[in-house]
């Protein structure tokens, strides 16, 4: 048994539960997303639908559709986390007052934020689907 054939669904796995993570925060926590996390669920969202149904057909042609989102999340998550976590680049930041895109809600272990564990799923499904094996 290889598993390389199964990569597309540790993908899908991955996406769903930074899917639910992220509505468990927002709804259950009440943590009120910036406009930076809004950005990030506009790129992970389609993910677990988009890889659940590449899943289901075993279809790694969906690599083509999926990678430029999930890069484009691994840069808006590093993004955001240098937000939180410096001043080198909080002056190109344009996130509003309320819900400012520098504020931590959590902060485990000293350096896990949301846009870190963000930025932890847009790796593993890059990852994962770079690996992948090809028909």
């Amino acid at each position: 048994m290889q598993l390389k054939q199964y990569y597309i669904y540790i993908a899908w796995v991955i996406s769903i539960i930074a899917t639910v993570g992220s509505l468990f925060f927002s709804e259950i926590l009440h943590f009120t997303p910036c406009k930076l996390c809004w950005f990030s669920r506009i790129l992970m969202y389609p993910l677990s639908i988009i890889l659940g149904v590449a899943a289901y057909y075993n279809d790694n042609r969906v690599k083509i559709y999926v990678l430029p989102l999930s890069l484009l999340g691994i840069a808006l998550s590093i993004f955001h986390y240098l937000d939180q976590k410096t001043s080198l680049i909080r002056s190109l930041s344009h996130c509003s007052e309320s819900v400012p895109c520098n504020g931590m809600y959590i902060n485990w272990l000293g350096f896990i934020t949301i846009p870190f564990l963000a930025l932890c799923a847009f790796v593993l499904i890059s990852l994962f689907l770079f690996m992948a094996k090809e028909k």
